[in-house]
């Protein structure tokens, strides 16, 4: 009998070198090395890009904060959802009246701002949104699929006749500029005090990229963690069965509240950020398109992944973005006014094939494609090895009860 099949006596067979434990360690430090060699390509990036890259990116990194936020309200609680745009609007509104100044030329001399430092302005935008979002609460814990989406969509067109006519704030049908962001006298939206890296000048774009990347970051990391708690659990069973999950002691009322609490302070942060990407805010840029351009982003990636909504994020923000950059150069694609394809439109016709794709072909998105390739390296041979064990962005693991059952919280 061979020394890799005589059970040792613990009574476990001993594995050769090079069997399926030292390609399972292979393949566990193989993750950790990929993310942080994408970490370091992130942070040099700005060193050998042009702006227009940069300023590409810090709109995709503000996209990824929202989609993050809305995933975690639609893919991983189930709570359908088409007011994103309205909680953006509050975030990016609130910064630029607590941090913007009053007054001004013309007809803009009706502004009002508090001009408190913008870092104020970023932080009661997010608590704001949080806010909005669970004075809504209570009618989301109501209400389940259609009927929640449709409530959910009267916020929008609220959201945009109080920016079309609350003028003193929101500078109405023309907008506003938004306030340069600054952090302890450290401006990101000039090039004061000069910065240099390596040779390089470090203004405005480059800024910008880093403050976006370390938002972005710090919003996937905390997402991820809630998934893997005992808040999380609960979420996942919810989004299955509100009576198994009333059962099972959680308060899904209380559940509600709290996810819609999180994923609007998420939108909010991101509307600060989508204000600072454009540098003003308008009635037309928070309209339905936005809330559908997210679901769209979520839907791509994978509902109740973090890693898949960044990815739809990536793709639904950067296409309009890259054809009006390349519109010379891509067939039936043409700068705005010249005729043919405009690059907004062509980048909707294909995300929204995309998303035909992936209804038809693979429900799971972006991330249950890579989780795909990811089973098959790990079988090549296609047996039926048993997979492994699901993860916070896999399918929901056994609920863990959290609360007690609130009463009148079964609801079928």
């Amino acid at each position: 009998m061979s020394e890799q099949t005589i059970p040792d006596v613990r009574g476990r067979g001993s594995r050769a070198p090079g069997g399926p434990s030292s390609a399972g360690r292979r393949r566990s430090l193989l993750r950790p090395l990929l993310v942080v060699a994408l970490l370091v390509v992130l942070l040099v990036l700005p060193l050998y890009v042009e702006e227009f890259w940069l300023r590409t990116g810090f709109a995709v990194f503000g996209a990824i904060v929202g989609a993050i936020g809305l995933n975690l309200l639609v893919g991983t609680s189930g709570q359908l959802s088409l007011a994103h745009a309205f909680f953006l609007a509050v975030g990016a509104v609130s910064y630029t009246y607590v941090s913007g100044e009053s007054g001004g030329l013309g007809t803009r001399a009706a502004l009002r701002g508090l001009e408190l430092p913008p870092v104020v302005g970023l932080v009661v935008g997010v608590l704001l949104a949080g806010l909005a979002g669970l004075l809504f609460s209570p009618v989301a814990a109501r209400l389940r699929g259609i009927y929640l989406g449709v409530a959910s969509l009267g916020l929008v067109f609220i959201g945009v006749h109080l920016l079309n006519t609350w003028e003193p704030v929101t500078g109405g049908f023309n907008g506003r500029s938004a306030p340069e962001f600054s952090l302890f006298g450290f401006t990101f939206g000039n090039s004061d005090p000069q910065l240099f890296v390596l040779g390089v000048p470090f203004r405005e774009a480059e800024r910008l990229w880093y403050l976006g990347l370390v938002l972005a970051l710090a919003a996937y990391v905390f997402a991820r963690n809630l998934l893997r708690s005992r808040p999380g659990r609960a979420l996942q069973t919810l989004r299955d069965s509100e009576v198994a999950a009333s059962v099972m002691g959680v308060n899904v009322q209380a559940y509600k509240a709290r996810v819609f609490l999180v994923s609007s302070m998420y939108a909010g942060l991101s509307g600060v950020m989508y204000a600072l990407s454009i540098g003003s805010i308008a009635p037309e840029s928070f309209g339905l398109l936005l809330s559908i351009q997210f679901l769209a982003m979520i839907v791509l990636g994978g509902l109740g992944s973090v890693g898949g909504a960044a990815l739809g994020a990536v793709f639904v923000t950067s296409l309009p973005l890259v054809f009006l950059q390349f519109a010379d150069v891509l067939p039936l694609v043409s700068a705005p006014g010249e005729g043919g394809i405009a690059a907004g439109v062509a980048a909707r016709f294909l995300y929204g094939l995309a998303i035909v794709l992936v209804i038809l072909f693979e429900p799971g998105g972006l991330a249950g494609l890579a989780h795909r390739f990811r089973r098959r390296g790990r079988d090549p041979g296609g047996g039926d090895r048993p997979g492994p064990s699901p993860g916070p962005d896999d399918s929901p693991t056994s609920p863990v009860p959290s609360d007690r059952p609130a009463r009148g919280s079964n609801s079928t």
